[in-house]
């Protein structure tokens, strides 16, 4: 049956099930194969680069096609066999069936890609280093979020097939933390167990919708937090009963309350159900507390790699007055607070802000002070207030820097500069802007997510002679 058709330029149908030989000409952003269907773009999830596939469209949009593996004929050498039997069915393992040393080149091409796309300055003779590698493939992700949801009449808890709602019920995870994926089993069979109404998308009804729960590598200590979509949780005083025998290592238990149907995980009423509020974690040799919203990078171990990197960058002295823009829990500041006079920072979630200055008082940090705000509203009026500062360090979402902030650096030209991006196409867009005033000395890849398309960098910036 055909469900979707499209005409080309050459004025060629294409059918959702059609099948054709395809060679695999290279990877896309996204980790994707990319081919050509007379001259159309067809995207295959799983399909390497020199691979000949036998591709059988999945949709048809007017600039492109997505297609999935019928059959391989041609296997690429870089191929291996993934460790997680659905890599291929939910999102979040892109690249587990390619090689990791042939990851770290994608990534690296990534970075060179986005560069070639957007056209910033001079970007033909940027350095661009090879992707350092993280210390380890597997077990590295210190945080799940799995979706929760009935499936066949059972419990099921996990992540979402690509560009869809259709969830992946995960009994394992190789890239999870050990006790992460142990603590979301156990409390799928719990409430089943105790028949607590799961989310309906439907006819959002139900309560639990998400588990989220990270792991600190230092303590060992699990946060839980369930996501529901009320304040009420019924069978609530059983459930902790049972948590606290039966999985004894959490040792924080908070509740999240996001109503209604939204493509947010999170909601902005939080509940302390049991235990501590926060869990330790250890980074540079400083302790973090880390509330149930606060933001920390997946891969503590390479994330030490990262700030050491941003630190390289930054080539602080004791004299620096240091901006930390985007700050989170103020680990990226209170990491470097010991080689500058002083820190700044800034934040737009009040707990992860409150956490920040926590974490300098316990590490005995007296040079640090964080601030509730945009950071495109605060450095400027610091400026205003007399605040000379000579280093800045922004660690913004994958959206990139805001326009207003770009304004202001522009403006204040900052001596030293690092840009810490987790989204390569945003961060060449920025440099489009940033490149009027400042001079991009390198940029260095960090694999922060091993088996995924994604990809973190840290770039060196002086301000032009």
């Amino acid at each position: 049956m055909i469900m979707t058709q499209n005409h080309t330029k050459q004025d060629v149908t294409v059918n959702v099930g059609d099948r054709f030989p395809l060679t695999i000409r290279r990877l896309g952003v996204n980790g994707h194969g990319i081919g050509y269907f007379k001259h159309k773009v067809c995207f295959v999830p799983g399909a390497l680069p020199v691979e000949v596939v036998v591709a059988e469209v999945t949709r048809v949009m007017p600039r492109y096609l997505t297609a999935k593996i019928h059959r391989l004929r041609r296997t690429s050498k870089h191929r291996v066999t993934p460790r997680d039997s659905y890599a291929d069915v939910a999102g979040g393992f892109e690249l587990e069936n390619l090689a990791y040393p042939e990851q770290l080149k994608f990534k690296r091409q990534v970075v060179i890609d986005s560069l070639a796309k957007f056209q910033p300055y001079g970007y033909r003779n940027y350095e661009v280093r090879p992707t350092i590698a993280a210390p380890q493939e597997y077990g590295y992700r210190n945080k799940a979020q799995f979706q929760v949801r009935m499936i066949d009449g059972h419990v099921a808890a996990g992540l979402y097939k690509p560009d869809s709602h259709d969830l992946v019920d995960m009994q394992e995870c190789a890239v999870q933390m050990p006790q992460t994926v142990h603590v979301v089993r156990t409390m799928v069979k719990l409430i089943e167990e105790l028949d607590i109404p799961v989310y309906d998308e439907d006819h959002n009804s139900g309560i639990i919708k998400t588990l989220a729960v990270r792991e600190s590598r230092t303590t060992g200590e699990v946060q839980l937090t369930i996501i529901t979509n009320t304040p009420k949780l019924i069978h609530k005083h059983q459930l902790l009963d049972a948590i606290a025998d039966q999985l004894p290592e959490v040792v924080s238990v908070m509740q999240n309350v996001n109503p209604g149907d939204t493509p947010l995980v999170w909601g902005d009423q939080m509940i302390h159900l049991a235990r501590k509020d926060a869990i330790t974690e250890s980074l540079m040799g400083l302790d973090f507390k880390l509330s149930a919203r606060s933001f920390l990078q997946l891969n503590p171990e390479q994330t030490e790699t990262l700030y050491e990197e941003a630190a390289k960058a930054l080539d602080l002295a004791p004299e620096d007055t240091l901006i930390d823009a985007y700050a989170g829990i103020g680990t990226i500041g209170l990491s470097l607070a010991s080689r500058v006079k002083a820190v700044r920072g800034m934040e737009v979630i009040p707990e992860a802000v409150a956490d920040a200055n926590e974490n300098a008082r316990v590490n005995g940090i007296t040079n640090a002070e964080y601030v509730v705000g945009k950071v495109e509203e605060i450095l400027p009026q610091w400026q205003r207030d007399g605040l000379n500062f000579d280093a800045l360090v922004v660690d913004p979402p994958r959206a990139g820097l805001d326009d207003d902030l770009i304004k202001a650096i522009l403006k204040t030209k900052p001596r030293k500069f690092a840009y810490v991006s987790c989204g390569m196409a945003s961060l060449a867009r920025n440099l489009r802007r940033l490149t009027s005033v400042y001079h991009v000395d390198y940029i260095q890849p960090v694999d922060m997510m091993p088996q995924t398309a994604r990809c973190e960098a840290v770039v060196k910036l002086s301000l032009r002679k």
